[in-house]
């Protein structure tokens, strides 16, 4: 069975994309912005928006009975990437969580809009019941 998640607390663009989607034991996630549940960004550096995708990631994965725990595999888009950046970018991802899960970070030179500096995606495993 699959299901179609759109939590509150999470900015939505209808038809455009749905924010969870959770089938067999697994949930993928949409990629996170920094967006607040009104659409409106939050923050304009690197760190700041990453600490709104760890909450905006929190939300998500509540609706589908997960945490960041859960988590087995994220792919990190940041534009206008540089080493420096790495530690901050990751700290709020792995706030509480015991161990790292698979990861890529994707240096870009721009996302969907110029403001918006980090993306996250994620694929969690349905934790046990």
């Amino acid at each position: 069975m699959t299901e179609y998640l759109t939590p509150p607390g999470l900015h939505r663009i209808p038809g455009a994309f749905t924010p969870v989607v959770r089938v067999d034991g697994l949930v993928f996630l949409s990629g996170q912005v920094a967006w607040d549940e009104h659409g409106n960004l939050c923050g304009e550096d690197h760190v700041t928006q990453m600490r709104r995708i760890a909450r905006n990631l929190d939300v998500a994965l509540a609706a589908a009975g997960c945490g960041r725990e859960d988590v087995v595999k994220e792919t990190v888009y940041v534009a206008d990437y540089r080493p420096e950046l790495l530690p901050g970018l990751f700290a709020p991802l792995r706030e509480g969580v015991p161990a790292a899960p698979a990861s890529t970070l994707v240096g870009v030179a721009a996302l969907f809009a110029p403001e918006v500096l980090v993306e996250v995606d994620v694929v969690t495993k349905v934790p046990a019941q």
